[in-house]
């Protein structure tokens, strides 16, 4: 069997952007939690609080055999606007922020490498804010969280 691998990507409202992960080809698993923060075990209530510093992420496992870590990137800028600093959309608040967290040096610096191409492809009129950081603690979000439109039938979320 061969090995999975991790990412970890902020990019909005964590049930849309899980919804976007678990459609692409290669995905295993995905799991909504925290990270990026400074409080130990969030919760919910506390992360939209905006005192604990985290974002809402999606954790992705996945087969490098079936896909590759630069195409789980072109799904993650294809669903966001990386443009907006913490927010998407009518969502506003750092746990909305747009974040890659990464698990090697390899991730980080083909994290960068896109960051750059698509700040350099013209496609945005301003400048591309995602955070390119270290995956540090990952907090898993409360089960009602955990593939919160796939529960409900939904495939992604209307704003």
């Amino acid at each position: 069997m061969a090995e999975s691998a991790k990412a970890r990507f902020g990019a909005g409202c964590f049930w849309g952007v899980e919804e976007a992960f678990r459609q692409a080809p290669g995905v295993l698993s995905t799991t909504v939690g925290y990270a990026g923060g400074h409080t130990i075990n969030p919760t919910y209530e506390q992360v939209c609080g905006h005192g604990t510093g985290h974002a809402e992420v999606v954790e992705v496992e996945f087969d490098p055999a079936q896909t590759s870590y630069r195409q789980l990137l072109d799904v993650f800028f294809d669903n966001h606007d990386p443009t907006q600093l913490n927010r998407q959309g009518p969502d506003v608040g750092t746990q909305y922020r747009s974040a890659i967290f990464f698990f090697s040096p390899e991730q980080e610096q083909a994290a960068r490498q896109a960051l750059t191409a698509r700040q350099a492809s013209g496609k945005y009129a301003r400048p591309i804010v995602t955070e390119i950081q270290p995956a540090g603690p990952f907090y898993r979000a409360e089960e009602y969280h955990q593939q919160y439109l796939a529960k409900r039938g939904l495939s992604h979320c209307h704003i």
